[in-house]
């Protein structure tokens, strides 16, 4: 009898393991999120690995639906458009006539590219706003 209890659970942590094997390597992430909500405009992408997206709501609307879905670690927000910043990826969100231009773009290429609008502002720090210096003596510096 106690067979039967083993080769039950044997096969829901095979079950579990495949479910989680699958979400994991679904390509789960903003990213993604970006590419299966909006639609892609390859015209448009600034080369590198900047790919280019359109939508037909306002800036502020699409990164609040993007931030929603994924909370970034950074946003910035000027005349210019909205900033998102995640671990690994950067998503701006420019105006477009009456929509918007959504351009994701890996983090190490879009901080240089946007530097002089985001720079100073903790976009790149840690996630928490912070630039990284400070703290004790003798640390930050």
């Amino acid at each position: 009898m106690k067979r039967i209890w083993y080769l039950i659970a044997g096969c829901l942590g095979a079950v579990g393991l495949i479910i989680g094997g699958i979400t994991a390597f679904s390509g789960s992430s903003p990213r993604s999120y970006v590419a299966g909500h909006y639609q892609r405009a390859a015209a448009r992408d600034l080369g590198g690995d900047a790919k280019a997206y359109t939508s037909t709501k306002p800036p502020t609307r699409v990164a609040d639906e993007i931030s929603r879905a994924w909370s970034p670690a950074g946003r910035f927000v000027d005349g210019s458009g909205v900033y998102l910043r995640y671990s690994n990826d950067s998503i701006v969100l420019k105006p477009n006539g009456a929509g918007t231009l959504i351009l994701v773009e890996a983090l190490r290429t879009a901080y240089h590219r946007y530097s002089g609008v985001v720079g100073g502002t903790g976009w790149t720090g840690r996630g928490d706003g912070i630039s990284g210096r400070g703290g004790g003596p003798g640390s930050g510096k």
